[in-house]
């Protein structure tokens, strides 16, 4: 198979969230004092912190530049749609947000976000890049109904950006007491992360001609 700029594009859609993950697990299993249950992501790159470098420049910025190259990808394979170019916008920003949540690192705690201008950018980074994805993922949703082979995943989208809205909702809601705070803030992120996976590699194994004929 011939790779060109918008394969590289659709790859970087299916290897961005493998990498997050990845990189979640390997930073958690460096701190044993760490909890995946109670603690945000995000102190995984707090500054100071032993995993610091390994979050901000092996997770947050090198997945949203993949995000944004997905984006881009998607904006040509969709090009005639204009809802469908919005819609990688979307997607776009949460790879910019992602890359400004890496390049400004919450303080040690990520629960101050008034001390420091760097916390209140981080925090500011993660609640668009959060939303700007759910928000894509249900108006994929919506708009892939229009083409048969992925119709398929009209329902999974909507389902999974709704779902992930009301984890990220008891993830704030849980902060104060940090009370599964991690669980939620990671079943928010999964399930957005395993859409995106998902919908890439669908688009990837089509070869696109289902989809648009100048996908690729």
């Amino acid at each position: 198979m011939k790779i060109t700029l918008p394969k590289i594009g659709n790859l970087c859609g299916v290897l961005a969230p493998v990498l997050w993950a990845a990189a979640i697990i390997y930073g958690g299993s460096l701190r044993p004092e760490y909890s995946h249950y109670s603690q945000y992501i995000s102190e995984l790159g707090e500054r100071g912190s032993s995993t610091e470098f390994i979050m901000r420049y092996g997770a947050f910025v090198p997945t949203g530049l993949m995000h944004i190259a997905f984006a881009a990808f998607l904006s040509t394979a969709f090009k005639d749609s204009p809802v469908a170019k919005f819609a990688a916008l979307l997607i776009a920003v949460n790879g910019i947000a992602r890359i400004g949540a890496g390049t400004f690192p919450c303080e040690v705690g990520c629960s101050l976000p008034r001390l420091m201008l760097s916390q209140k950018l981080h925090s500011l980074s993660a609640g668009v890049g959060f939303f700007a994805l759910i928000g894509a993922s249900l108006l994929w949703g919506i708009l892939i109904r229009r083409y048969h082979s992925l119709r398929g995943l009209s329902a999974y989208s909507i389902v999974s950006g709704c779902l992930a809205l009301v984890f990220l909702a008891l993830m704030s809601w849980s902060a104060e007491l940090r009370m599964g705070t991690g669980l939620y803030e990671r079943l928010s992120t999964g399930l957005l992360s395993l859409w995106m996976f998902v919908f890439a590699a669908r688009l990837w194994w089509l070869k696109a001609y289902s989809v648009s004929p100048g996908l690729y």
